[in-house]
């Protein structure tokens, strides 16, 4: 993200243009629009949705700073009170991305994280192609559970020290291999996150919003996800990997490097410490947690939840488990640090809270929609859709997010889009995850230009990546993700979310 200066001359191109343009534009829509002439309140949400829009795409001001901007306008336009604007900002999800984050915080004070990166690169073994698929499965596996930036920032410098050696060893530097690993890291960094409802924060935002929207509808649980993202981000992950061996690396050119560059890194870090134990059981059973709360309902018999051993099943959901777990984080004294526990304040306030902040900006703008009656006006405006066939509306939805988010931050675009398409549904009468889980997966699929996603941008900086050999994989898979996303939605989602073509869910028609 690009930081403005108070100097408008010294801003962007893109910046400048957004700053003026956003408020003109809603202006403009105040002053000579009248969408509903019986409600006045959706012309108003329609504006600061404009504005908001402009500003989070061009970045005129920090995308956080304008997830404001309703507990200021809506007020004042009288869409929702301050307190119901402000009530929308903290909720059950912010408190389970916290947790999430606190733990991935502890993990990467002590070092856990690279640890299990290199365990699991060790364990894949040692040639090109396999050293590709290790880091690419190491960083898969941590970005389900850490942001996929922190997780970039972790592996590359590991991956450099590979191509140094390699490079060192074979001149393999003018092979295709560096930039078959760096940029599997940054692939595998966001197929990762889709897997798990704190892998990305797409995913957090989509369950939020659709509680907003409906209700009534069953919930969107960490285990359920999972039972639907997991397999999705394997299967993308292999592709992924198969895709770029094709494309960079050559076999007569390769040469196979020597494992113990590995074995050396995990042996230099020495046993297991104390620190790291306690923060690897916290962090397996917080998993746990999150993936047996409810009953899992298996086909021949139903493993029961351990949440219908507490006195008030109900009341208790993921952002509980989160939170519960790393404040254990906070008790747990440390013996490397006497009179630190496994983790300290200091190390807690490096949540992103502007990251809260855009999650926050959403839900409000979700809210708003609602209230104010706009995402029913929007519905009635697409009902002409109503003729085109479901596998075709899945994979539009899938292109238009895979896409649009390649030069937009997917969380913002995502929670722009998702209640436009949760209207949308209901207005053809179809199942509102149909729509919004394909969008919600695609938005973190965005693999053809570094400013798409952080670890594009990241692994791009690294000078292994040139711009062609990414925009050359990237589009590549950008299609290959809108063909796998909306297969598995068909074959696997219908059952795991228990979508039905055939009838509208009774969740969805109530108000």
């Amino acid at each position: 993200m690009t930081d403005a200066s108070t100097d408008n001359t010294s801003m962007p191109f893109k910046q400048r243009i957004g700053l003026f343009l956003g408020p003109g534009l809603a202006l403009l829509v105040l002053l000579f629009l009248d969408l509903d002439p019986d409600h006045v309140v959706v012309t108003r949400t329609a504006a600061v949705a404009i504005l908001m829009a402009v500003w989070w795409i061009t970045e005129a001001i920090p995308i956080p700073a304008t997830a404001l901007l309703p507990v200021a306008l809506f007020p004042i336009f009288g869409i929702m009170t301050g307190k119901d604007v402000a009530a929308t900002y903290f909720n059950n999800i912010i408190f389970l991305f916290i947790g999430g984050f606190l733990m991935a915080l502890a993990m990467q004070k002590w070092n856990l994280h690279r640890r299990i990166a290199l365990r699991i690169i060790v364990l894949v073994g040692t040639g090109p192609f396999r050293i590709i698929l290790g880091f690419m499965v190491a960083t898969a596996f941590l970005s389900m559970w850490i942001s996929n930036t922190a997780t970039t920032m972790m592996m590359v410098p590991i991956a450099m020290a590979v191509i140094y050696k390699l490079g060192e060893s074979f001149g393999q530097k003018k092979t295709g291999f560096p930039a078959a690993l760096m940029l599997g890291i940054a692939y595998s960094a966001s197929i990762g996150g889709v897997a798990t409802l704190i892998g990305t924060p797409p995913n957090l935002s989509f369950t939020r919003i659709f509680a907003i929207y409906f209700p009534e509808a069953p919930e969107i649980t960490f285990a359920s996800w999972f039972a639907f993202g997991f397999p999705l981000s394997i299967f993308f992950l292999l592709i992924a990997w198969l895709l770029l061996t094709a494309l960079f690396v050559r076999r007569t050119s390769v040469h196979s490097t020597d494992s113990p560059l590995f074995r050396q890194e995990l042996r230099g870090m020495g046993r297991m410490t104390y620190e790291q134990k306690w923060v690897l059981i916290l962090f397996m059973l917080m998993a746990l947690l999150w993936l047996f709360r409810k009953d899992i309902d298996i086909g021949i018999f139903t493993l029961p939840g351990w949440s219908g051993l507490m006195p008030a099943p109900q009341c208790v959901d993921d952002g509980t488990v989160a939170i519960l777990i790393s404040l254990l984080l906070f008790v747990i004294p440390s013996r490397a640090e006497p009179g630190d526990r496994l983790i300290e304040w200091t190390t807690a306030s490096r949540l992103h809270w502007g990251v809260i902040l855009l999650f926050g900006g959403g839900f409000a703008l979700a809210a708003g929609f609602k209230e104010s009656g706009l995402s029913l006006w929007v519905a009635k405006q697409l009902t002409g859709l109503s003729n085109v066939t479901p596998v075709l509306l899945v994979a539009s939805t899938c292109t238009l997010l895979t896409f649009l988010t390649e030069l937009t931050s997917n969380t913002a675009t995502t929670e722009m889009i998702l209640p436009l398409l949760g209207s949308l549904a209901v207005s053809i009468r179809v199942n509102p995850l149909l729509l919004m889980i394909p969008a919600t997966l695609s938005a973190s699929c965005a693999f053809m230009l570094p400013v798409a996603t952080p670890p594009n941008a990241i692994v791009f900086g690294s000078g292994e990546v040139r711009m062609a050999d990414m925009i050359k994989a990237g589009i590549v898979l950008n299609f290959i993700g809108i063909i796998t996303i909306t297969a598995f939605v068909y074959f696997l989602g219908f059952s795991v979310f228990d979508i039905d073509l055939s009838q509208m869910p009774v969740w969805a028609l109530q108000e």
